[in-house]
Parts: structure tokens; sequence; C-alpha cells
């Protein structure tokens, strides 16, 4: 039996089943022709990025020329002579389509260039068939993903990491007199029924960080086995809940079923949607230090891919979100001033600092649409060469209903429903919320190279905090809290942007452990970079934060810090993330 390149390329495909094979017969010049035309989703109707277009020769089976998809997925194709071609398109993460033009067509002297459009995705699907260890799930109908394994996969690990606190991590940690992990069946039964649901007095990285990022976990485990993202949230707070009755002996807490379950569920998103865009990659098959990278960033995400063989390969489809995303290194300087309890202190330090920021699916591309949540989020996080206090914050936004809009030639943006979660630990004082807020992203055109981008929110949170010095049982408290933000990045063509982010807190009391408090937190950052050479620049970073509480119980305190940081910035394949919309007569 003779082996050529067409057998193999197409027993790959028909392995994987994570891409898709259209067929087209047509007839080419002697001198040559051309086959262009457009690769689209079947259910956004958007236009496919890097879909592979392999043209073959039908009499000899061989490759004859291929091609690649450009960013609105459009392509051309050249075919060398006279003679019966097949066209193929496939793109991981997609399964079998059919092609919306004839299948055959005609090449005539006449006419050199055949349009051929088609759609990825539809009715052709191969539905995966738990005999048929070579097929795979299909994320845009759903044929194959599984609601059985991430509820087996939840439990499991929520018992291995109970097993671990037990035995390792915090063997005699007590509280009332009984160690915290010792649980059993009947710890589940006692508070299942009996409650009582509270607030509890973990250390506030343990309640706002470490719970939040374990709720990530579930939302992973969901995501990765093919549910959509409110199917993967019901996951998430089902498994915050068990571990609340049954992973701890200690009464079920109120504040950890919205950190876990809710902000878990954002942090999760983020994380699988991250995770996925690595893997996604230029369209090819992930190689190993994709599948490793997209691990790291999301442990389900590369547990499932690994675990399951081929079922859970198909790579989650981005559908070419507009993106901006940035390294920076560098070294701060911070000043702090605390005036509490009518003590006044103040200190500087200096200290390392990395940070990283992604802004996914920016408005105004083309062809991008927001059917799905998250298919806009805000991403950063910044850690510090702190071994007390290694997280400064970790803020997440992402909208998870809402569409697009447009206003003239030059704005673009979209408006809806947000979640968030964040979580800010400067020095002397901390505050982290989970919340929903109505607002909008936008970018305008300001002049022919000059543009705006930002961001305008207002919502209410569940939120937590305090100072750093221990004042009874916790030293943070937990209420409902009304928040706003303002973003804006001014792009000076591709060399420089100034950005500006503001937030604010006003946490009331309600629904928390002490009701006669408040406190009013502000937080300010700003920025300037300058690119140097290709992707990489300077920057200049200046935050400010400040914090006002006044509880019945003590007196009133003041704390504010302010740093300074220079910073190597490494920018992503964007550059400043400008999104381009406008025709050739801008340009």
């Amino acid at each position: 039996m003779t082996i050529t390149r067409s057998s193999i390329f197409k027993a790959i495909f028909v392995a994987l089943h994570v891409g898709s094979v259209i067929a087209i017969t047509s007839l080419a010049f002697a001198q040559g022709g051309e086959i262009s035309g457009s690769v689209k989703d079947h259910l956004s109707n958007q236009g496919i990025q890097w879909a592979i277009i392999t043209v073959k020769d039908v009499t000899t089976g061989k490759v004859a020329a291929t091609g690649v998809t450009d960013e609105l997925g459009n392509y051309a194709v050249a075919v060398p002579a006279l003679g019966n071609y097949s066209l193929e398109a496939s793109k991981l993460g997609y399964g079998y389509a059919k092609a919306t033009a004839p299948d055959l067509i005609e090449l005539s002297d006449t006419i050199p260039i055949q349009t051929v459009n088609l759609t990825l995705g539809g009715e052709e699907w191969l539905e995966y068939d738990p005999e048929a260890p070579t097929s795979a799930m299909s994320w845009e109908t759903g044929a194959g993903k599984s609601y059985l394994i991430p509820a087996l996969e939840i439990p499991t690990f929520l018992i291995l990491l109970n097993g671990y606190n037990r035995l390792i991590g915090y063997p005699d940690l007590e509280e009332n007199g009984e160690k915290v992990y010792d649980t059993n069946l009947s710890t589940f039964g006692n508070h299942l029924v009996d409650g009582p649901w509270g607030v509890d007095t973990d250390a506030f990285n343990i309640n706002q960080f470490a719970h939040p990022y374990q709720g990530s976990m579930y939302q992973g485990f969901a995501r990765s086995a093919g549910l959509n993202y409110w199917e993967s949230l019901l996951y998430t707070n089902v498994g915050s809940f068990l571990w609340e009755t049954g992973g701890e002996t200690t009464d079920p807490s109120i504040n950890d079923q919205f950190a876990s379950g809710i902000g878990g569920s954002f942090f999760g998103e983020v994380l699988f949607r991250m995770a996925s865009l690595v893997l996604e990659g230029d369209g090819g098959k992930p190689g190993f230090w994709q599948e490793l990278g997209a691990t790291m960033i999301s442990p389900p995400t590369g547990i499932n891919r690994l675990s399951f063989g081929n079922r859970f390969k198909p790579v989650f489809p981005s559908h070419n979100p507009a993106t901006f995303s940035r390294l920076q290194l560098g070294a701060s300087l911070n000043s702090d001033v605390s005036n509490d309890e009518s003590v006044f202190s103040s200190f500087t330090s200096r200290e390392a600092t990395a940070a990283f920021t992604m802004a996914y699916g920016l408005p105004g591309k083309p062809g991008y649409s927001y059917t799905r949540p998250f298919d806009y989020f805000h991403f950063e996080f910044t850690t510090l060469g702190n071994a007390d206090n290694p997280f400064d914050d970790i803020m997440i936004r992402g909208l998870l209903i809402g569409k697009d809009y447009k206003a003239g030639d030059s704005y673009r943006g979209i408006w809806g429903l947000y979640g968030g979660y964040d979580y800010i630990s400067p020095h002397i004082f901390r505050v982290s919320s989970t919340s929903l807020s109505l607002g909008t992203t936008y970018q305008w055109w300001l002049s022919r190279g000059v543009a705006l981008q930002g961001s305008v929110l207002g919502g209410v949170g569940y939120a937590a905090a305090g100072n750093v010095t221990q004042i009874g049982e916790r030293d943070y408290h937990y209420g409902v809290a009304p928040q706003g933000l303002l973003g804006l990045r001014l792009i000076l063509g591709d060399r420089a942007m100034f950005d500006l982010t503001g937030r604010g807190y006003y946490l009331t009391g309600m629904g928390g452990d002490d009701p006669g408090g408040r406190e009013d937190i502000e937080r300010l950052d700003m920025g300037f970079t300058l690119r140097i050479y290709g992707r990489h620049a300077i920057g200049l970073k200046y935050i400010t934060s400040d914090r006002d509480a006044q509880y019945p119980d003590r007196a009133d305190s003041h704390q504010s810090i302010g740093t300074v940081s220079i910073v190597y910035t490494l920018l992503g394949k964007a550059r400043f993330g400008a999104v381009e919309w406008r025709g050739a007569d801008y340009l």
C-alpha cells in the first residue's frame, strides 16, 4: 500500500477530529488559476482566522497548493494547471461541515478566478462516539461534552484537597477545639441540615485569593469538559457548596460561597480563555510548550486534555478577538502613610515587581461579536518581590451579557452587564470584591493615528476590606459595596501610550459582621509606555491607594500608599492594541 502526503494529511485530521473538511471539485486553467473566498463560523457568521486551506489534485491525490485565511477569514489559493482539484478547509476546534458553494466548480478560460465561501460547523458535525476513541467533542454544537466527568472530578479534587490539608498542610489546625479538616459524612449532614451559615475568620489571603482560585479549578474542570459558561457557573457554585458543607468542620461561610462560587467562576473563565488562546496559537496542532503553558495557566484544562485522549483535544474557538497584552518587569519605590488609632507612622521600601495585563475582545474588530460570556474581558496581575505580600493585585472584569454599538465612523463600543473580581493588597490595607456592574467599553479614533480606549462601570459587590493590624479575630470586614471604575488608554500611534485607571469601593457593612462600620477606598493607577524597538518598551508607573475607615469600637483611621515603578515592557503582537476598522481613506 502506498502512503501519500494526501493520505497522511487526511489520517491526521480524521484521527484528531479537531478540524473540518469541505471538499469541492473544480477545474483550473492550464496556465493556472485561483480559488478565493472566505471561511466563516456556522453559528456566529464570523470569519475564521488561520483556517488551513489545502488544494489537492483529484487525479493524483497530491497536494497542489496550500494557504491560510487572514484575520477576517478570507483566503486566495492559486492552482497550478488545468485539472480537477478538491479544496479542503480545516481549523482546530471545528467539526465536519459542507460548503455553501456548489460541490462542482468549473474554471474556464474566461473565468480564471472562482469564489468559494465556506462555513465550518452546522449539521454535519461528527458526534462523539464513546465506542470510537478517535472521535472528539464539538465546541460549536456541544456534541461529546460531558456533564458526568466534571461532576466526578470536582468532588475528587475536594477529597484530595481535604486529605492534603488534613495530613500535610494543616494537620493541627483547630477551631473551637476541633480539627478543621477532620471531616466525615456526619459533617456534611449536619451542615446541610443545621448550618449555620455565617462569616468566617480565615486570613484575608485565604478567603479572598485562595478560595476564588479554588473556585477557578471547578470552573476549569467544567469548561474543559465542553460545558458552556452558564453550565460551568452552576458546577462552580455546587463545588463551593460541597466544600463549605463537607470540606471543613467549621460552619459554612456565606463569604466563601460568594468568593469561590461567583468570583471563582469569573477567575476560572479568564484562565480558561487565556489557556485556550495559547493552545490555538497560529491554528496548527498545539505543541509541547503550548500544552505546558496552557496547563500552567489553567490546570484543569491540561488535566482533561491529557486524561481523556482525543475527546477533549478540540481547542475552544476564540473567534479571533482583538487583544492587547503586556508583560512588565522592574523595580518599585513605595511610600506608606498610616494614621490609625491616633498613631501616625510612615515608611518607604524598595521592591522588584512583575505585572501582566491582557485585554481580550476589544471593540471595533470587523466580524467579531459578543455572543458568549467573557467574549470581552480585562485581566491584570501584579506580583512583588516580598514574601510577606507577594500578590499586590489581581483584577478581572468581563462582559457577561451585552452587545456592540457604534457612533459614526470613528467610535465603536460594547455595553452590558459585567462580572468582576478584584483583589488589591498594598502593604498596609487590603480590599477585595466580587461584583456585578453595568457599563461600557469603547474605542474612539481621535485622529488618524491617535486612539482613546476606555471603560466606565458602576455596580455593587460583596467586598472585604481592612488594615493589617489585628483587632479582634480578624483584621478586615465584609459588606455590600457600591463601586465604580473609570479606565482610559490614550494610544499615540505605534510609539507610545498613556493609561489611567481609577477604582472606588464604598463598603457599607450591610450583609457583614460589623454593620455599624464603613470603609471608603480609592485606587488610581497611571502609566506611560514608550516603545523603543519592535515589541520592546520602557515604562513609568505610579499607583496611589487611599483608605478611610470608621467603626464604632475604634478610632477612625486613614491610610495611603504610593508606588513609583520603572519597568521594562514586552508588548503583545498587537503592540498597543488599537483596533482598526476604518477604510483606506483614513490610513
